[in-house]
């Protein structure tokens, strides 16, 4: 059974192991003050994407398994947050990353994406002619109503978002706790984008950064998790670290993970009645054609050219010489 994205088992964070490749497979090892070595086998043919953590090595084999198992590789931070560099997997289907591509392409449809996002984020259906500026004034607005909400709720008086990463220190703890955690979920939906073939570049409201549609996913759950979360630490001595902690722990019973592939791909392709299997969904690579769609690959389609050149005459068949009379003068 091919692995999926959105199974238990799709995703495995590892930190402080080394992991190597030997006779049997490739397992995470660790060695005690006192020599010893344990040892624990991955089992790569159910792993769609592993996260490697801080203090976390890699041999060159484990590496070569995980690729010859269609495995991304993604380089995070503590407890599988901050994605810094993936793998792609070169038997990964590029069915969403296609997806995609069509959606962003097209003005009206890019903007569509917007809306739906809307729609996901706040449960309130925005009309076919909203336009983008309107939709951003309407977003400000229900975030800014949220945090004067739990600014009353937790009696902290007025609040303002401010994000200075230049003055990092200076600012209040929901602040910090709010960039923490905001940056945890994005390591999270930039891994599940890499696992899924997408581009994490191409944003439908967000661009202009190599993590666009992950700023742009991540919003959809920010009112949900994150900023709650930064206004319950207003007054804890750590924000930052609290808030990582929270976060994780937050998740177990949030399921994230499933959420957000089934957000991705309902978005990219929201006329499909039944989702496309995410991950490793085809084995074969077709050739893209104008009129019908995908044909094979792996043939000849000598016999189907055009049988005019680009000076409108005929095209030699494969038993006429190109010159037929190499003597006559041109």
């Amino acid at each position: 059974m091919l692995p999926r994205v959105g199974d238990s088992l799709s995703f495995l964070y590892a930190d402080v192991v080394r992991i190597v490749q030997d006779d049997t497979g490739v397992c995470a090892e660790t060695t005690t003050a006192e020599g010893e070595t344990t040892r624990v086998y991955l089992p790569t043919s159910a792993l769609s994407c592993v996260l490697l953590g801080p203090g976390t090595s890699i041999t060159q084999p484990a590496m070569a398994t995980f690729a010859r198992h269609g495995t991304s590789v993604v380089c995070s931070g503590s407890g599988g947050v901050r994605c810094y560099s993936a793998t792609t997997s070169d038997a990964l289907t590029t069915r969403w990353l296609e997806h995609q591509v069509y959606q962003w392409s097209d003005p009206e449809r890019r903007l569509a994406v917007a809306r739906q996002m809307y729609l996901k984020r706040f449960n309130v259906a925005v009309p076919t002619t909203t336009p983008l500026n309107t939709l951003r004034g309407l977003e400000g607005q229900r975030v800014k109503a949220l945090y004067k909400l739990l600014a009353q709720q937790h009696r902290i008086g007025r609040f303002k978002r401010n994000y200075d990463p230049a003055s990092w220190d200076d600012q209040d703890p929901v602040n910090l706790a709010l960039s923490s955690a905001n940056t945890c979920l994005y390591g999270i939906v930039h891994a599940a984008l890499v696992a899924l073939g997408c581009s994490p570049a191409l944003g439908f409201v967000h661009q202009g950064k190599q993590h666009a549609l992950v700023y742009d996913i991540a919003d959809l759950y920010k009112a949900e998790l994150t900023i709650p979360l930064a206004f319950s630490l207003h007054d804890a001595s750590h924000p930052e670290a609290m808030a990582r902690r929270g976060f994780r722990e937050g998740l177990r019973l949030y399921k994230l993970l499933p959420r957000i592939v089934a957000d991705i791909q309902s978005l990219l392709a929201p006329d499909e009645a039944q989702p496309l299997p995410d991950g490793h969904a085809v084995d074969m690579v077709n050739l893209w054609d104008p009129d019908v769609g995908s044909v094979p690959a792996g043939v000849n389609y000598a016999r189907q050219a055009d049988p005019f050149d680009t000076q409108g005459t005929t095209a030699p068949s494969d038993d006429e010489d190109l010159d037929p009379d190499p003597t006559t003068p041109h």
